[in-house]
């Protein structure tokens, strides 16, 4: 059994049901009995896209939906954070920083065991230890 941990973007193709490949792959995983995870972090994120002047009071009911279809939120631990410092050490050495928030979820994906699901190759490549797939190309 795989663990995917979907990343912010990857959520919000989802939520939106665009592209068709994303949602194909999904429910192929999901088919195999594998386990559809996300990052305390990635349900900040997506939490937060309900304030602020752009927000839609929409955009809850639609959150809320989504993750009552999760395996479950990975709760925020001392292993992630540890995993996520040593990731931004690893990355600042090397003169490959990403954001703040990538770094924590690909610490903690690293920390899990789990394989990160993210349409951000660019960023997401440079952790050495991370697995992950890009489900929409």
């Amino acid at each position: 059994m795989t663990v995917y941990m979907l990343d912010t973007c990857i959520c919000s193709f989802i939520m939106r049901e665009r592209p068709e490949s994303v949602l194909r792959r999904l429910a192929a995983e999901v088919s195999r009995s594998n386990r559809i995870v996300i990052s305390a972090i990635t349900y900040a994120e997506m939490r937060y896209g309900q304030i602020g002047k752009k927000a839609s009071p929409r955009h809850k009911t639609l959150v809320d939906e989504f993750v009552k279809r999760l395996d479950e939120v990975l709760p925020w631990d001392r292993h992630a954070v540890d995993a996520t410092i040593e990731v931004k050490r690893q990355l600042t050495e090397a003169g490959l920083v990403i954001g703040g928030n990538d770094t924590a979820i690909a610490g903690h994906a690293i920390a899990k065991g789990c394989v990160l699901v993210t349409n951000n190759v660019r960023e997401f490549s440079r952790v050495a230890q991370l697995s992950y797939e890009d489900w929409v190309h």
